[in-house]
């Protein structure tokens, strides 16, 4: 997303690791899927076992005429929280970079290797459904200390077991990583919601954007995003996979559907920048998603191949005007897709594999140098055609910071770490992944 920085007064202090105790993630999960259509499925079995073994849900697919808020998809008031993008002095930028120099300087290749990854907690450990921190979880992260984890419904039972699971989980991070760990869920409102909607969660629930995007008030968009952001805070996560940027340009396109806040791009950007706006105003990271734009497409990359005809040209006109807005309001996270734009590449690569989408595209032409994550790398438009490891390593490649969710976690941390030992991913190259990433994660401190 472009984050504020951090001083080391506020670091000792309110620093990373009070928020990270605050904002708490930690898990154990294998092989939910999550990404275009906000849909997860069950969990694959492993063989270890940590505490009270859950079911995920699959949800329904979505459709634009759907209203209702549906099982799948502490607070503070608004602009009480810190505010992730604003600006920070050339003193606190210096600070914190010297931060990175120091917390980098320290940390060994597979640390930083490790750090590039988002997994659930069941891929993390090998335990079943998790839905405590203990022994597995410290020391799964003792061996591999990601950068994050991602939580799902079977993760999320009770209020008071989700407090007690992140606050445990960032602990634990705070005790054996270098940096703070990422807790994040997939909580858009509308249809694409973990906890909103549920029983015993008693919080806001929202209809889907398109409904809101309708009434035209940036305001009423704000509304949304603090008070999922409010939520989110409460329970210990520190970033949400939203808002939805998609421009929905293909009236057809039903696996965005009435997640998007509309067909104008500018009213998209307006109303997703809102969002944005109040969950960083309650201390929560947003992600825009799904550059270069899923509005267009047909398909479903959860399933297979999807891809979009526009030229870049066209692209800029509609579907990436939200973007290119974001890199200029300074926005820190951006989601890369697994949709194909052979109009801008001239092949069918994911744009999440492609270096001439996120380098080319979005890093040189829009000038973006926040921090790209990837869709969820275990979807079938990935998982159909590279192994994990192939698709780890080219996502790097291609100028990736964060890889969530790959199939098999562990073959492609080893296939990064071995394309690093070997010169195909140069030193210089992951450490310019990781210093993003921790510039993000400290940036939150400094609020």
């Amino acid at each position: 997303m472009g984050i504020a920085l951090v001083a080391v007064a506020v670091l000792a202090g309110t620093g990373i690791y009070a928020l990270a105790g605050r904002l708490s993630l930690n898990m154990e999960k294998n092989g939910n899927k999550v990404g275009a259509s906000g849909q997860e499925s069950p969990p694959a079995a492993a063989s270890a076992r940590e505490e009270r073994p859950q079911v995920t849900e699959t949800p329904p697919k979505l459709s634009v005429s759907e209203g209702d808020p549906s099982e799948d998809s502490a607070s503070k008031a608004a602009g009480s929280g810190p505010s992730v993008s604003e600006s920070a002095s050339p003193a606190r930028d210096s600070l914190l970079e010297e931060r990175l120099d120091r917390i980098l300087d320290g940390m060994t290749t597979e640390e930083k290797v490790a750090q590039l990854f988002i997994v659930t907690p069941e891929a993390l450990t090998g335990v079943d459904s998790v839905t405590q921190a203990g022994d597995s979880t410290r020391k799964a992260l003792e061996s591999r200390p990601v950068g994050g984890l991602i939580y799902f419904r079977n993760n999320l039972q009770t209020p008071e077991q989700v407090r007690d699971l992140t606050e445990n989980t960032a602990r634990i991070g705070r005790e054996v990583c270098s940096l703070p760990l990422i807790l994040s869920v997939d909580e858009e409102g509308g249809k694409v919601t973990r906890i909103g909607g549920r029983a015993g969660f008693d919080v806001p629930v929202f209809s889907n954007m398109w409904e809101i995007g309708a009434q035209n008030d940036p305001g009423k968009a704000y509304e949304v995003g603090s008070a999922i952001g409010s939520y989110l805070s409460g329970y210990g996560f520190n970033l949400d996979f939203a808002p939805d940027a998609d421009v929905l340009t293909n009236p057809d396109n039903q696996v965005i559907g009435n997640r998007s806040f509309g067909s104008d791009p500018e009213l998209v950007w307006s109303m997703a920048s809102q969002v944005a706006k109040g969950l960083k105003d309650q201390g929560i990271q947003p992600v825009y998603k799904h550059f270069p734009g899923h509005g267009a497409t047909l398909g479903d990359t959860h399933d297979g191949f999807s891809y979009t005809e526009k030229n870049l040209d066209q692209l800029l006109e509609a579907e990436l005007v939200p973007f290119a807005n974001a890199v200029k309001n300074g926005e820190s996270c951006i989601m890369a897709a697994h949709i194909a734009a052979p109009g801008v590449t001239g092949d069918e690569t994911p744009a999440s594999l492609s270096h001439a989408l996120i380098t080319g595209v979005l890093r040189e032409k829009l000038g973006f140098d926040g921090v790209v994550v990837t869709d969820a790398l275990n979807m079938g438009a990935i998982q159909n055609l590279y192994s994990s490891g192939e698709a780890a390593v080219a996502a790097v490649e291609a100028g990736a910071d964060l890889l969530l969710m790959p199939a098999d976690f562990n073959a492609a941390y080893e296939a990064v770490l071995a394309a690093v030992e070997d010169g195909t991913i140069t030193r210089e190259r992951l450490d310019l992944s990781v210093r993003r990433i921790g510039r993000m994660k400290l940036a939150w401190d400094q609020q």
